[in-house]
């Protein structure tokens, strides 16, 4: 059984690495969002922090898809983190001085974007790299319940954290990424292809370019992808928490850090259950069907304004979305050459940050425009429409049954300009 392998001692400090990033990132995230709420007092602020984070991420991703390809993972990873300390300690002597402004924390969401370019194809790639392929499919879902376990960590303690004082939570933050920095030494550089075509702006598009071609011929590659862009670009409804926790339940810091949380408890849970068990067939057409009840959930927590039945909602939106994430994150890097991997991640944060932080854009507009309530039922309508049309149009990724089928063995051979192993 793949399950008695034991995860090599570099693979378990990288997801250790990942909890706490995902641990401070979540909480400081949260928090910069209450606190830009609690100064302007404007769902449409909301909105505009997740485009804060979206435009360097779009920017940055294909310089960072095509370094990341080149150089050691490790050392753009750590170097992001670097990055998001300094922002994180900012945002805490920032937050001790009694702000008034919401300049200097768009800013900083603006600067965490940026950190994330270089960061998510480098930390996502690396797990791949490293895990032997007996257990790819387990350390892939151990990843994803790293990441969601951090999910639940990172909001309520920064919920306590901020009832103690409103700059703890970028502290605490703070001292986790040196966690992180430190954990990063335990990893080994993983023994991969990587490009040694000349460096420059130029040439860093012209490798952009191959990624993006990559992705466009892969249907199943760029099925998954674009389904993530617009399903949950739509159905965004988490970013407008600080907004539905004071104007529909009527609770405070602490309530709004739970509600956080369950985004991170219902999707944990089933993390936890994926990596005992990982899924083995109908992968395609249980990602659709994910999804869909993500868009159900997201309707119900968009009509109600009892706390216990927002929180069941957002438990079974964030199960559903940890499904969807986990045969996602499965599909792409398994249907991509090694030496590409960087690129096409990259590009893949650029959907992932479109549909999470646009989603935020367009779920803050919408509540402007039509209130709180229908701004999140329409997303919810709005991403069972994509799964909808992602059924009948892509029945290449509908039709995978299990994630061996796309699996390239043998990898093919790299693209003209790429190292020999290194």
């Amino acid at each position: 059984m793949t399950a008695t392998v034991p995860l090599p001692r570099g693979i378990r400090a990288l997801l250790l690495a990942n909890f706490f990033s995902t641990f401070a990132y979540l909480g400081i995230i949260t928090f910069a969002g209450d606190q830009v709420f609690a100064i302007s007092g404007r769902e449409l602020d909301l909105g505009l922090l997740g485009l804060a984070a979206f435009v360097p991420i779009f920017v940055f991703s294909p310089l960072a898809g095509t370094l990341v390809d080149r150089f050691d993972r490790r050392v753009m990873y750590a170097g992001a983190v670097a990055v998001e300390i300094l922002l994180a300690a900012f945002l805490f002597l920032y937050v001790r001085s009694d702000p008034t402004s919401v300049l200097p924390i768009f800013a900083a969401v603006a600067g965490y974007g940026a950190a994330r370019a270089f960061a998510a194809p480098a930390s996502r790639a690396m797990p791949i790299d490293l895990a032997p392929p007996e257990i790819l499919e387990r350390v892939i879902a151990l990843k994803a319940l790293a990441f969601q376990t951090g999910v639940i960590a990172g909001p309520v303690v920064a919920g306590f954290a901020a009832v103690i004082a409103p700059e703890l939570p970028y502290l605490i933050g703070t001292v986790l990424l040196v966690g992180v920095l430190l954990l990063l030494t335990q990893v080994t550089k993983p023994p991969i292809q990587q490009l040694d075509t000349p460096t420059g702006p130029l040439q860093a598009f012209r490798d952009a370019f191959e990624g993006m071609r990559y992705v466009r011929q892969n249907p199943i590659v760029f099925g998954a992808i674009s389904l993530d862009l617009f399903a949950v670009l739509l159905g965004g409804a988490t970013a407008l928490l600080p907004a539905i926790a004071e104007k529909h339940l009527g609770v405070g810091e602490v309530g709004l850090g739970w509600l956080r949380a369950a985004d991170g408890i219902g999707a944990a849970s089933v993390s936890a259950v994926l990596a005992s068990r990982p899924l083995q067939r109908r992968v395609g057409k249980v990602l659709l069907w994910s999804i869909a009840a993500f868009g159900v959930a997201t309707i119900v927590l968009g009509f109600t304004k009892n706390y216990a039945v927002a929180f069941i909602a957002i438990l079974a939106l964030s199960g559903a979305d940890a499904i969807s994430v986990y045969i996602r994150s499965s599909l792409v890097p398994l249907a991509t050459p090694e030496v590409m991997r960087g690129r096409v991640i990259a590009l893949e944060n650029v959907f992932i940050g479109g549909s999470n932080e646009l989603g935020s854009l367009e779920s803050g507009v919408a509540a402007q425009l039509l209130g709180l309530v229908w701004a999140v039922v329409t997303g919810g309508v709005g991403t069972l429409a994509v799964v909808a049309l992602w059924w009948k149009f892509f029945p290449a990724l509908r039709n995978v049954d299990r994630f061996e089928d796309v699996r390239l063995e043998p990898p093919p051979a790299p693209p003209p300009g790429a190292a020999a192993q290194q």
